[in-house]
């Protein structure tokens, strides 16, 4: 269970709170299953804290500090993570549907299994993060940064991916049917054996992309640059490679 006499400190706001952290730097934070429901905790230092199986359901935690810190078990759907910074965190199974993490900085976190159903992730840093295996069904993508992040095996149904930059990513045997991939960076990527099926890649660059094996059926590749993308035993049949 969390240590009472710092939940009490934390709940005298978060002026307060940072104030004692800077007072405090040694000190052992643990917030154990802390029930922090629809708290202000905006702009709070929490890097390194403890907070596994924590209850932070629409808690408002943007531009909150929370390197390092052990979110395991830790309930935050619907919660504000906008521009909080979660570089290097492990958040892997963590349950952030419907999250708010626009602008948030996930370089290098570990997200694998993690539950990001209709989260909105606009602008986020992912540079080198793991989604492998998550759940982006209906997630917001559109624009990000996801240079050589690993969303191998990942859900993305219905996902949008608009103008986002996957040079580089792991893709492989992604479900990626009926996502918005318009304009979208994939040089390099490796997608064999994704699902693309009805997914819309007009646009997009797959120049020296790993395309093998994948599922291209119903696919609107219109415009679509592929020149020197592997496509041995894609399915392309009802697909639409006008001008690509």
């Amino acid at each position: 269970m969390a240590d009472e006499k710092q939940l009490a400190i934390l709940k005298q706001g978060v002026e307060v709170w940072n104030q004692w952290r800077k007072d405090n730097p040694d000190e052992t934070i643990d917030l154990t299953r802390a029930r922090l429901d629809e708290a202000d905790l905006s702009g709070a230092n929490l890097s390194r804290a403890n907070l596994s199986g924590a209850f932070l359901i629409r808690a408002g935690l943007s531009e909150a500090d929370l390197r390092e810190a052990n979110l395991d078990g830790a309930i935050l759907s619907r919660a504000n993570l906008s521009e909080a910074d979660l570089s290097g965190t492990n958040l892997s199974g963590e349950n952030l549907n419907g999250a708010n993490l626009i602008k948030a900085n996930l370089i290098e976190a570990i997200l694998i299994r993690a539950r990001l159903s209709e989260a909105d992730l606009r602008e986020v840093n992912l540079i080198g993060a793991n989604l492998g295996g998550a759940n982006l069904i209906r997630a917001n993508l559109s624009g990000e940064n996801l240079i050589k992040a690993n969303l191998s095996e990942a859900i993305l149904i219905e996902s949008s991916l608009y103008g986002a930059d996957l040079s580089g990513a792991d893709l492989r045997e992604a479900n990626l049917r009926l996502a918005d991939l318009r304009g979208a960076n994939l040089i390099g990527a490796n997608l064999s054996g994704a699902n693309l099926s009805e997914a819309n890649l007009s646009g997009a660059n797959l120049s020296g992309t790993n395309l093998s094996g994948v599922n291209f059926r119903w696919a609107d590749l219109r415009g679509a640059a592929l020149s020197e993308a592997n496509l041995s035993g894609a399915a392309l049949s009802d697909a639409n490679l006008s001008e690509a």
